[in-house]
């Protein structure tokens, strides 16, 4: 099992090292300049190049990629950021904490109610139960997360005065954000359990179990959705992984620190240490999440266990 981990981090260089090069290259094609950006328009050119100058910017473009590989690889140096000079690490680890936080809850709330939804309707197939289950996660599925921010925040927030629109500062701050993240990304693993569960209840075990006697509880939980565990933990790792980045659009509706926000206020200003190191660590928590994921997957599913010790 050491092994398999093992040879799964080493693959994971090579993967951060190509994300990082397709990020470099594109914000490289981007028109524009971080000398311009941070001094303005109305800036002088001289300041304006000596400033490109002073961040390295006029260098060729592999020489400042390999430098900047170099920096990570051999000095754990993510570099400094253009608009005030000081470390990225040190803002990626004051905005990563909300991320996680609000990752993790909308995580959660996701998997408590598709699975749970998806269960029942799974058990109630073709009833009224199963037809509304089926079509609200449609719907969920189609709707967009910025245009549900919106409208939430117009009637929880400016009409009915519920919840703040905006910030982290208390309890109330977080529960707009992780309902509709939560809600939104139920919806695919509600379709998911649906599917493996009907697929699980019309085995042979399940019908041998029925046919000994067992309470139906029993058979639902202990024999059928025991067996369906494993690719819902896959999906949760890799629903998971995919809240930590894609929560840009939420991030900034309501206007909340974390990597997503830090991320977009560094492509605006073509803070290109800053772009580069938020990429680095979204991606490395993907892949960290992916491999937690089969390790687990290892524990639950004796099959897959024998797999990875032989």
């Amino acid at each position: 099992m050491h092994k398999y981990v093992i040879s799964r981090l080493l693959i994971t260089v090579p993967i951060l090292l190509g994300v990082l090069f397709v990020v470099f290259f594109i914000i490289n094609l981007v028109p524009g300049d971080p000398g311009r950006t941070i001094l303005g328009i109305s800036a002088n050119q001289a300041d304006v190049d000596a400033l490109n100058h002073s961040l390295g910017y006029d260098q060729p473009f592999f020489f400042r990629f390999f430098q900047y590989v170099a920096g990570i690889l051999f000095r754990g140096d993510f570099g400094n950021s253009y608009t005030n000079t000081k470390p990225v690490i040190n803002e990626i680890a004051a905005n990563f904490r909300f991320t996680f936080r609000f990752a993790l809850l909308s995580t959660g709330l996701s998997v408590t109610i598709g699975i749970s939804a998806g269960v029942m309707s799974a058990i109630k197939q073709y009833s009224a139960l199963d037809n509304v289950t089926r079509v609200t996660a449609m719907c969920l599925a189609a709707f967009p997360s910025f245009w549900i921010g919106m409208i939430s925040i117009y009637f929880f927030s400016l009409r009915l005065g519920w919840f703040p629109s905006n910030g982290l500062d208390t309890w109330k701050h977080y529960v707009l954000p992780v309902m509709i993240n939560g809600i939104l990304g139920s919806a695919s693993l509600l379709r998911m359990t649906r599917t493996i569960m009907l697929e699980a209840i019309r085995q042979d075990y399940v019908r041998t179990a029925r046919a000994k006697g067992a309470p139906e509880k029993t058979v639902i939980w202990n024999h059928a959705f025991r067996n369906v565990m494993l690719p819902l933990i896959m999906s949760i790792g890799v629903n998971f992984a995919t809240m930590m980045g894609g929560t840009v659009y939420l991030e900034n509706i309501f206007s909340m620190p974390g990597l997503g926000s830090l991320a977009l206020s560094a492509i605006r200003t073509k803070n290109v240490p800053l772009i580069l190191s938020t990429t680095f660590f979204l991606s490395m928590i993907f892949c960290l999440a992916v491999l937690l994921v089969d390790i687990l997957s290892a524990f639950v599913d004796p099959r897959v266990r024998a797999k990875y010790s032989g």
